[in-house]
């Protein structure tokens, strides 16, 4: 491969990364979510519309969603409550989300990732074990007490357990994308639309017939 072959395919690749990268940067001061017409029903885009910007007001950038707690669930005893452009509509364009965490004594937020943002948490009440786990499958791990903040890299598979058995924790996290997205690991292997095939998580999982229905019920597959 000649060398001006070389230049140009590393060229595209950096414009390729670049653009992947992260959200665009906003053009403007602020960019208000339309979030009335410019809905992915009617307009599909990388982000949201906005509104004229001489209409702009103090609302549009305050909200008071992760004021209260959210309920909190059966099964792993946790919820996630969000700051968006739904409710603040002041972060379009601004690459953050913003998340409220109530997790019950003993339970779980299971291990899940962000494909398109980072995350950092910082603990307000009770006690936390957290982790991520890395794609050299190490596991990075800590005990968290108030106040703590602790960093989950982007995509990386991570999880926040309330190790106290009486005290529900409270956490907020600052995640770096307008749409980070989220996967639960256990959901992606059991409760997909279309199910695996069973032949795949038998052998992925080392598992009998018994087991994979039991745990698709169990978690709603």
């Amino acid at each position: 491969m000649g060398t001006s072959t070389v230049v140009l395919s590393l060229s595209v690749l950096l414009v390729v990364l670049g653009l992947v990268g992260s959200d665009p940067d906003p053009l403007q001061d602020y960019c208000v979510a339309d979030t009335k017409k410019g809905t992915r029903e009617n307009l599909y885009c990388n982000g949201v519309t906005c509104i004229n910007p001489e209409i702009v007001n103090t609302s549009h950038f305050v909200t008071s969603a992760l004021s209260k707690p959210g309920k909190i669930g059966i099964v792993l005893g946790f919820n996630v409550t969000l700051a968006t452009i739904f409710n603040l509509p002041g972060m379009n364009t601004q690459g953050l989300t913003m998340a409220r965490i109530d997790i019950g004594p003993n339970s779980l937020v299971p291990p899940h990732s962000h494909p398109r943002a980072s995350e950092v948490a910082i603990l307000l009440k009770g006690s936390l074990l957290v982790g991520f786990i890395n794609t050299s499958n190490h596991l990075f791990t800590q005990n968290l007490k108030s106040g703590d903040c602790f960093v989950f890299p982007r995509g990386m598979i991570h999880f926040l357990y309330n190790t106290d058995s009486k005290v529900q924790a409270l956490a907020v996290s600052g995640l770096s994308s307008q749409n980070p997205g989220v996967q639960m690991a256990s959901l992606a292997a059991f409760a997909t639309g279309l199910a695996m095939p069973d032949k795949v998580s038998k052998k992925l999982f080392q598992i009998n017939d018994q087991d994979v229905t039991s745990i698709r019920t169990s978690l709603g597959g």
